[in-house]
């Protein structure tokens, strides 16, 4: 039996035993410099290959939209007005192979290494470079229009083709000279299979557990004090407003909040772009894709409400423009951004008129709400205040006075007393630690009618308001009237108490 060993003719070794190297060499720093050497160059042919792939791709994409704006071209120059410019008709073509998708416009992620230096520009910014180009040509050679950008189109479209059959020889001869050797990277487990029989866990009884039925099920969720009433007004917590934030990082800020919807950055750059320049806000729409999305189109909304507020007429119904805009590009669908431009910019189509007229009523119905709410504000000024809940004597005579528990209480009462307390906003605890009724009130006026009525209760409840009478004047008929009351007072509450006392002498 001939045995066949050229197989092992395709192993790369770089530390042979056998090799001969000159004496004043030292062989194992020569072995250690081969191997390095081989690395280097395997390692470099490896980058060469991934990035000759990478841009093999790129050119096929730019090959297809290349092969799309000529046919889109064609198309349009056979149904292009005698009126319409050759810009407009390459404008009309660009917008036919522009994608709607950022999936479509963006080039595919190149592999780790390849391209860092750069970023890849995309398609519609290629597709764009390339027609600036032919037009420059086509400008300085004064001919037929037509024919010089469908000329100029295919020569690029000849050069990429070059470039590609160039890059697919290179790559065709690293990819062989790179399967010629066996190296560590080559072995791989042709054939593996494991398996575990893992017992099955028994199925446990989840604990009854007892829950209360209650007519409001909602009010179990949350404390008392940190709901909303009626009006929006907010709880409790707000009663720490009076102090001054010590600490920036203490303070949270929600982004994400849902409710908080307010014109970005980029939305306000896009809505400075002027009604019917339509040709920049297809390039602003290019380059910034994200402009497109839902969240923008409501702020361009909000800004145009305020500005109609603050007396910008021509601003507000430029908002409202670009907004619709936006949406109108987000609704049509995946090609939604080339389908409106290519209609809107269509020479009488009834696409213009339908779009106009929505801009008009959208901004027809700000102005009118604006107006509206400008003859509420001059009819009834004081609308907007609300009810409030302060704490004030009866009687002249009286006080009202501020009882804290103690924090470390000993008997029941106080104990009770001081878990009401510790219930109560931080806000509300150093009023009453101030011992001053004023800022008591002054916490109460910015919570909700419901809940100073609650907060008042649980003051009462805990024994934490009293009230105290002052100096009797007896020289008046004032003071002798209510000196004699409390004398009538004083004796009824005698006479009951020896009733009592008899009554208990009898029993016993």
């Amino acid at each position: 039996m001939v045995v066949n060993y050229s197989k092992w003719d395709a192993l790369e070794l770089s530390d042979d035993s056998d090799i001969e190297v000159h004496p004043n060499v030292d062989k194992r720093s020569f072995i250690r410099a081969k191997q390095n050497q081989i690395h280097q160059q395997r390692s470099e042919r490896r980058h060469q290959i991934a990035t000759l792939k990478y841009e093999r791709i790129i050119n096929d994409g730019l090959l297809q939209r290349i092969d799309n704006l000529l046919n889109s071209l064609q198309k349009h120059a056979q149904d292009a007005a005698p009126s319409q410019t050759p810009d407009e008709s390459i404008m009309n073509a660009l917008m036919d192979c522009a994608g709607d998708g950022a999936d479509d416009d963006e080039p595919p992620i190149p592999p780790p290494g390849v391209h860092t230096q750069t970023e890849q520009p995309r398609y519609s910014v290629m597709m764009a470079s390339l027609v600036d180009q032919v037009k420059k040509d086509v400008e300085d050679k004064h001919q037929d229009w037509f024919k010089s950008y469908l000329k100029g189109i295919q020569g690029h479209k000849r050069k990429v083709e070059d470039l590609q059959t160039e890059l697919m020889q290179k790559l065709a001869e690293l990819e062989k000279e790179e399967g010629k050797k066996i190296t560590s990277d080559s072995i791989h487990t042709g054939f593996s299979v494991s398996s575990v029989s893992r017992e099955k866990e028994k199925p446990t009884k989840k604990p009854r557990s007892e829950t209360t039925e209650v007519l409001n099920p909602g009010a179990l969720k949350g404390d008392s004090l940190k709901r909303l009433d009626s009006a929006g007004q907010s709880s409790g917590a707000e009663a720490d407003v009076e102090d001054e934030v010590k600490d920036p990082s203490e303070v949270v800020e929600d982004d994400e909040d849902e409710e908080h919807i307010e014109p970005t950055k980029l939305g306000k750059a896009f809505a400075k772009i002027k009604m019917g320049d339509y040709k920049n806000c297809l390039q602003f729409i290019s380059e910034n894709r994200d402009v497109v999305k839902e969240r923008e189109t409501d702020g361009l909304l909000v800004e145009a409400f305020n500005a109609q507020m603050d007396g910008k007429p021509e601003y507000a119904k430029n908002c409202v423009h670009q907004a619709l805009l936006l949406q109108y590009c987000r609704s049509l669908g995946r090609d939604g951004v080339g389908l409106f431009f290519k209609r809107i910019t269509t020479p009488g189509h009834q696409a213009q008129k339908a779009f106009q007229d929505d801009v008009n009523d959208t901004y027809a119905r700000i102005r009118t709400r604006i107006a509206e709410i400008a003859e509420e504000r001059a009819a009834n000024p004081k609308a907007t205040e609300t009810e409030q809940i302060q704490l004030h004597a009866v009687d002249p005579n009286t006080s009202i006075h501020i009882n804290i528990p103690s924090a470390s209480p000993t008997e029941e009462v106080e104990v009770k007393s001081r878990e009401i307390f510790d219930t109560f906003p931080p806000g509300l605890q150093r009023a009453l630690e101030s011992g001053k009724l004023d800022k008591v009130n002054e916490v109460l006026g910015k919570m909700s009618v419901e809940e100073a009525e609650e907060v008042v209760e649980k003051l009462g409840e805990g024994g934490m308001l009293s009230v105290e009478e002052g100096v009797i004047d007896g020289t008046t008929e004032e003071g002798r009237e209510k000196l004699k009351e409390l004398e009538e007072k004083a004796r009824a509450e005698k006479l009951a108490e020896e009733e009592a006392a008899r009554n208990a002498d009898v029993d016993g």
